[in-house]
């Protein structure tokens, strides 16, 4: 896997400050993507132990809620399988931080056999994650309103809630001057 960027003290994506890792390669393609040059899978630098590290030592300071991953696409299978001995990692080393996840395929697309995005760990990947954002972005249906989404088919779905409750949960939806 390979990666466009590193974000430490990122407020953007996602609640609290956090750390960002943008992954490289992505199929969806969206039209006025915000990061067209991830759609390269070859984009950036290769993840290595190395990046890892940097990631825990940033991820280490007390003020610091978690990790979010997006891209490119983290839910391309490539991405997946290297993302999830990760995200392992990052639970055993940091169990009180969150994970948040971006994806450009629906819920739906992630939990039909046979779709693109399917494979042997997407259910161990989801597993990992606390919140994940799903659904391409569609730019008309662009709305800088939208709480950490850019359009409004894009769905914040609490993944401790859904799996406690055996149905879709979603964060609370409001606007950003609300947070």
């Amino acid at each position: 896997m390979h990666y466009g960027e590193i974000k430490a003290n990122d407020v953007a994506n996602g609640e609290g400050v956090r750390v960002t890792l943008f992954v490289s390669g992505c199929t969806n393609r969206c039209k006025n993507c915000f990061q067209p040059q991830t759609w390269d899978f070859e984009y950036g630098k290769p993840f290595t132990e190395e990046t890892e590290e940097y990631i825990f030592s940033l991820l280490a300071p007390g003020y610091v809620s978690g990790l979010t991953v997006l891209g490119g696409e983290p839910f391309e299978p490539s991405n997946q399988r290297s993302l999830v001995p990760f995200l392992r990692r990052v639970r055993e080393k940091f169990p009180t931080k969150n994970i948040w996840s971006w994806t450009g395929f629906t819920w739906e697309q992630l939990h039909t056999e046979g779709s693109h995005p399917r494979c042997e760990v997407t259910d161990e990947l989801i597993s990992l994650l606390d919140v994940l954002v799903d659904g391409r972005f569609v730019e008309e249906l662009k709305d800088l309103s939208l709480r950490f989404r850019g359009s409004s088919n894009q769905r914040l779905i609490d993944l401790n809630a859904t799996r406690a409750a055996g149905e879709l949960r979603f964060l609370p939806d409001r606007d950003r001057s609300g947070l």
